[in-house]
């Protein structure tokens, strides 16, 4: 990361064509995700949107990732690699992070679901962890739309995170990023709240917003295959993303066909479209 680039409205439309690209990747996905199917199978149906649009994943071979994209199943907090060995089981709550480049322009975005089956208690609770990180992500968007600095937006979620009893953790090792010609640029986006403010929201920031919370501690570990993250006390983890564009006119959440209307009016914000 070398500083923020802010990016022009037009720099904006081609970044939201990556972004939907990924949606398609979710909807494909959740058609497919179910008990019974290896994370691997989950990897090439993401493979074959990919094709589909003539793009390639960003995730690929990133520091030497191997895999289109990261599925992480119940601990495993977060960066899972699919594989052969892991079979989805009802009632498993499964993250699903993926990307797509596309003109060079980066488009990353995640989601959770909780598998229908399994011990129901266990399942529930998976479900509400599952709802409050999606809601999470959407507080930190709304936040991005009214405070002056990135960090009102990990303010507004450790906030909300906070008033929830019982208080999921949230875990701290992973941060938002900027992002446009890179995946990761700068500034990080932190979802808890910090001392310092962070840099000014301006116009032509494109964000990241990821909050992951676990049923439990923060604290984790990695394994040796150096990417896959699991929580040190076993607790289940949920990880959402989206990526959210604040230009002269307001924001706009790039991979959400709608700019992210429907969930940001519940916040009384509208969303502002370019082109």
């Amino acid at each position: 990361m070398s500083g923020i680039t802010y990016k022009t409205d037009e720099q904006i439309l081609a970044m939201r064509e990556s972004a939907l690209i990924v949606n398609d990747i979710h909807i494909a996905l959740r058609e497919e995700v179910r008990p019974g199917v290896s994370t691997a199978y989950l990897d090439r149906v993401a493979k074959r949107v990919l094709d589909d649009h003539g793009v390639v994943s960003n995730f690929l071979g990133y520091y030497g990732y191997p895999a289109n994209t990261c599925i992480s199943v119940n601990n495993v907090v977060v960066h899972g690699i699919p594989n052969e060995e892991t079979i989805l089981q009802p009632g498993d709550l499964v993250s699903m992070d993926c990307g797509a480049v596309k003109n060079g322009w980066h488009g990353d975005s995640a989601f959770s679901v909780v598998l229908p089956g399994g011990d129901p208690e266990v399942t529930r609770r998976r479900q509400r962890l599952c709802d409050l990180t999606e809601e999470s992500m959407w507080v930190g968007i709304a936040a991005m739309a009214t405070k002056k600095y990135v960090g009102g937006i990990g303010q507004a979620i450790d906030d909300f995170v906070c008033r929830q009893i019982p208080e999921p953790g949230i875990v701290e090792d992973f941060t938002g990023h900027g992002i446009g010609r890179s995946m990761h640029e700068d500034p990080n986006v932190f979802n808890y709240a910090t001392r310092g403010r962070g840099p000014r929201l301006k116009p032509g920031m494109v964000l990241c917003i990821e909050p992951i919370l676990v049923d439990g501690h923060q604290e984790n570990y990695t394994l040796d295959d150096e990417w896959t993250v699991l929580s040190k006390d076993g607790s289940d983890a949920a990880h959402w993303e989206s990526q959210v564009a604040l230009h002269k006119g307001g924001i706009w959440v790039l991979n959400k066909p709608d700019g992210g209307a429907a969930q940001l009016a519940t916040y009384g914000i509208e969303v502002a479209p370019l082109g």
